[in-house]
This record gives C-alpha cells, structure tokens and sequence, in this order.
C-alpha cells in the first residue's frame, strides 16, 4: 500500500479490530486456536488492568492524605467507600455496554458510532493516552514490588522499569503471545494471595513485621482537613478502577452466549476488585499502615498478614508479575487502536501494516518509546505517574456512557429508558470525576494530558484532512477513463560495460519499446573512449554520454530527464545495483543509486525500478 493512499486495501470490521484492542492476544488468535473465553479465561484475559490497580491504587490515595498528617488517613476508608460505589456503577453499565454492542464497544467504537467525529477523536486520544501510561505505570508499580522484597533493586527502578519495557517490547515485536490459559495462573496465585491478605488480616495482624525505612509524618492533622487535599486523594485512588471497560472491549472473545459470559466475567471482575480494594483498606486503616521508604504499602500490609515468609514472596512475587502482564495488555490494544484509526484514515496507513509476523511494529515501537519517556520523565515513581493517569481513562468513561445513552434513545429496546439513566449516571459521575481530576492535579501533572490529548485530537483531524484532499485528487469513488497504451522510454545510467550492464540493458529491452542506455564522462576524451566501449559491444541500443567535468550520475541523469521532450512518453528509469551477499560488505559499493532514486522521485513523476545484481560468495 502506498503512504498517499487514501483509503487502504480490504479492512477487518471494526467489531473484530476491537475485539483484541484489550487482549493480551495477537490478531488472530482465537480464531487460528479455536480457544473461545469463558469467565475464568475473560478474567485472566481480560481484568489485569483492572485487578493489578491495587497494587498501586490504595498507595496513592494514601500518599496523598498523609501530607496532613497521620490522622488524616482516617479519611482512606470513607473515600474507598465512594470509590467502589463509582466501581459498581461503572460495571453495570459496561453491563450495558455489552449488550449494546457484542461485537466489542470500546469508546472509540461508540462514538464514532454515536457521537460523532470529534468525540471519537477525543475518545480515541484518551485511550491512546490511558494504554502508554498504563504501561509506565504498571512497570513502575511492579518495579517497586520487586524493590519491597529484593532491596537492593528498590535504588534502580527505573532501570528495572526500563529491562521489562524492553523485554515486552522485544516479545511483541516477535509476535510471541500468551494465551488465556497460560495467564490463568498467575492471574490465580495473585487473587487468592490478595484474598487470603484481606482474610487472614482481619483475623491477625503482625504489627511488628516492619519492611523499609520509617520516614517522618506529623502525629495528628496538621491543619483543618480542606476539600481541595480530599479531592486529590479522591483522584489518587480512582486509579484502583481503571480497566473495567476491558472486557466490553472482548466480548467477541467469549464463548457463546456471548453477551452473558462476558457479562458474568464484568459482574466477577467489579465483586473481587471491589473486594480485594475494601479490604486493603480496612486493613490499612485498622492497622494503621503508613508510608515507609523502600517498600510499598501492599508489601506492608502482606507482610503484616501472612508474615515475612514464603507466602510474603510468593504474594508480591505474583503482584510483580501480574502488573507486568497488565503492561502487556497495552501492547496488545494500542497497536490494534493506532491500525483502527489508520483505516479510518486519522493516522498515517503505515500504522495498519504488519511485519512478516502479524504484528503492527510500528504501534508497538510508538507505544515502547512514549512509554520509555514518561518513566524516565518521572524516574519510575508511581506517585508522579498517578495525577496523568485517570484523566484519560475517566475521559473514555464518559463518553462511552454518553454514547450509550444516545445509543438506547436512537433504538429504543425494551426498558430502554432503565438503561439509559442508568448509563447517564455513569456518565455524570464520570464527567464530575474528571473535572475534580483536572482541579484538583493540574498542576501535578494533569496538565500534560490537557496538552497532549487536543494534539493527539490535531493530528488525528489534520491526517484525515489531508487524506481527504489526496483523496479527491485522486478522485477515488469515481469511475476514471479506461487505461491507455502510451509511448515507452526506459533510460539505463550506466558505468561501464559489464555483465551488470548486460542485464540491465537485457531487462530494459523487455520493459519499453525505446531504451537509451546514459553515461556520464568528466570531458570529450573520455566520452569518446566510452563511446569507443560500447561500439564494440555492438548494443543494439543507443548511448547517451553527458559531458559533465565533476562526473555527477544524479545530476546529469535529472537534467536528461527533465530535458525530454514526449508529453505522451511513459518515462522508467532502471537503475543497475549490486548486491552484495554480506550486508557489511555494502557500504563498499556506490551508493549512487539510492541518492539518483530519491531526487528523480522528488524531482520527476518517471517510474524508477531498481534491478538487483546478486553477488554471490
């Protein structure tokens, strides 16, 4: 395909793009193994992004309210209390959402579909946004897991961040993908360690088992407790719901019925988040677990239930990981989104290609280094990731319930109306969400996705834009004049004669009906022995030589080009090149052709063909 073309070759259906744009699973996957989701293989999946935020949700609403001081954490459980109430309201209406759209209804999918050409845009930079920090943030937090029970690694998280980064990027660049029952596993050993924490805590508690160095807090409330300090440690801890619209993404992964498995698997996904993130906090704030360097709270809070012990590492063993494979997640659903929105001709078509393996590299290589940049911009901390990270996801939020909303009214099923106020809720807390986001961790960071998002949205409008004029110059749609046969001129440039030049004159006699083999001498003594040359040969072709007294091949051959004069002439230029059988040994040969292709392609509208010479060794 052609980086002009407007409209790319045959497209998969957006149900089956969207399908994988949550999967850790490649294109094709399900549908070349015959394996089919049921609940348990959705949950492992399709609900790590949304399970692993645990790890790291609690902590950051924590690390928020503990500048005011230790008392202030008091506040830890009434704010959870409201988070998992927004957590039960946001699965049933990705309950609805599967059953609006069972061939998978991510937000960029239900806007396009509802909403409209610039809220799809916006959702689709937030989900752009939401999958690279969803990266860094689970490799940071799964970094600082691994620094809790291995110390000595707790000084280089970024550099352990950055050795996972890569190493996903590298296995999906190879196409190697798990398949949902090799993560069932691990995905096992992480809910049942954080289940047993949740349990054997509320019966046991070791408040000696202290991990890391004490830092200092004041004892009490510093201050009256403002609104502005509780609504940032609000938005702190929303980062425990993110993901839960992953499995209204997949639904098409289930096994039939459809719409129930994958309702069933959302209904299972919200219980045990919402059960695991309650009872992390009460043991939190029972316990009264504060902040120490070097270790996480989760790390503290396992520790203080289930000892120091095998099951300590085996727990933040299993977090570590967990988060690991929730990074991986994006590096399936970006790459996926970026081909989707390539299609739709709102980012370059190169985005939709795939490599020998069907992988989208380019996607994966944007999403590695964007991810790259903000780890290193924040040196793998979490709590700096945090403030960027739930304005995306909650943007998507919203304007997913929105467009359910305009979904139901435009259809009207039975009880529409149920499922419309009950999307519209959605919606509206969401939206409030979000601006208490942008107030309240503007100026954290927040302010960055305010800037990236409208740019995303930019390009996004200015590529269609110009695919659109491509297009009409190209007046595709339209019936254009039957193809004609036109006059044919192949121009050969040549060095001298060899039996690379007799396979070029060789190809270019079969190509055109006028072949002109061009030489170029740096005066007439030494046209005329190349003249002499070529005589001999007896080509039944002419020769051209062009005088030129620095020998430039690249400017002589632009200006016979340009100089002929046959408006009707179909021009080729067949450019002779060696190819040698060791890529080290090309920097030895000329390398004139690649310069002589390059202008004559900026240069003139003549077709240029290359004819390799194969050395062999």
């Amino acid at each position: 395909m052609l980086a002009t073309d407007p409209q790319p070759p045959s497209r998969l259906p957006v149900t089956v793009e969207r399908m994988q744009a949550r999967l850790p699973l490649r294109a094709g996957k399900h549908a070349d193994s015959g394996h089919e989701l049921g609940v348990s293989g959705g949950l492992a999946a399709l609900s790590l992004d949304a399970l692993s935020s645990v790890a790291y949700g609690p902590e950051a609403m924590v690390l928020v309210l503990i500048g005011a001081g230790v008392g202030a954490l008091s506040w830890t459980l009434p704010l959870t209390l409201v988070i998992v109430g927004m957590l039960a309201l946001l699965v049933l209406s990705y309950s609805q959402v599967i059953s609006a759209y069972p061939d998978g209804g991510g937000a960029y999918a239900v806007a396009k579909a509802n909403l409209g050409r610039w809220p799809s845009m916006l959702a689709a930079a937030s989900v752009v946004v939401d999958y690279v920090l969803t990266v860094a943030v689970s490799l940071a937090a799964g970094a600082a897991s691994l620094g809790s029970i291995f110390p000595s690694l707790a000084h280089h998280l970024l550099l352990v961040s950055l050795i996972g980064l890569v190493v996903l990027a590298a296995v999906n660049m190879f196409g190697i993908a798990e398949s949902a029952r090799l993560l069932m596993l691990p995905t096992a050993v992480f809910i049942v360690s954080i289940l047993a924490i949740v349990v054997v805590g509320a019966v046991r508690f070791h408040t000696d088992a202290k991990l890391g160095t004490p830092l200092k807090f004041p004892a009490g409330t510093t201050a009256a407790l403002g609104i502005v300090l509780i609504l940032k440690a609000f938005a702190s801890g929303c980062s425990a719901v993110t993901g839960v619209e992953a499995i209204s993404n997949g639904t098409p992964a289930f096994r039939k019925p459809r719409i129930s498995n994958a309702q069933r698997t959302e209904l299972s996904l919200g219980l045990l988040l919402g059960v695991m993130l309650l009872g992390l906090v009460l043991l939190i704030h029972a316990h009264h677990v504060v902040p120490r360097g070097g270790v996480t709270i989760l790390a503290q809070v396992s520790a203080g239930a289930l000892g120091s012990g095998l099951p300590f590492y085996v727990t933040n063993l299993s977090v570590a990981l967990v988060l690991g494979l929730a990074a991986n997640t994006s590096f399936g659903g970006l790459p996926v989104l970026m081909s989707l929105l390539s299609r739709d001709n709102r980012l370059p078509h190169l985005f939709s290609l795939r490599a020998e393996r069907p992988v989208y590299r380019s996607g994966i290589t944007v999403l590695a280094l964007g991810s790259a940049a903000l780890l290193a911009a924040t040196s793998a901390q979490v709590a700096k990731l945090i403030p960027l990270f739930t304005i995306g996801v909650f943007v998507g939020f919203t304007i997913s319930q929105v467009g359910l909303v305009r979904h139901w009214h435009t259809k009207r099923p039975p009880r529409w109306m149920l499922r419309a106020a009950l999307n519209g809720t959605g919606a509206a807390m969401t939206a409030v969400a979000v601006v208490v986001f942008l107030a309240s961790k503007f100026l954290e960071g927040a302010w960055v996705v305010v800037v990236v998002v409208p740019l995303l949205m930019y390009l996004f409008a200015h590529v269609e834009t110009y695919y659109s004029r491509v297009g009409r110059e190209l007046k595709i749609g339209r019936t254009p004049p039957a193809p004609h046969r036109s006059p044919s001129i192949v121009i050969v440039p040549i060095a001298t004669v060899s039996l690379l030049t007799e396979r070029a004159m060789s190809a270019a006699l079969s190509l055109g009906e006028t072949v002109i083999a061009v030489a170029v001498a740096g005066d007439e003594q030494e046209a005329a022995e190349i003249h002499h040359e070529w005589d001999l040969w007896k080509c039944s072709s002419p020769m051209e030589v062009l005088v030129d007294r620095h020998r430039s091949l690249v400017r002589s051959v632009l200006k016979y080009v340009e100089s002929i004069d046959a408006p009707d002439a179909v021009i080729t230029v067949l450019i002779p090149e060696v190819v040698p059988s060791k890529r080290r040994h090309e920097i030895l040969h000329n390398q004139r052709g690649r310069i002589l292709e390059a202008v004559l392609k900026a240069r003139t509208d003549v077709i240029i063909a290359r004819l390799p010479f194969r050395i062999h060794e």
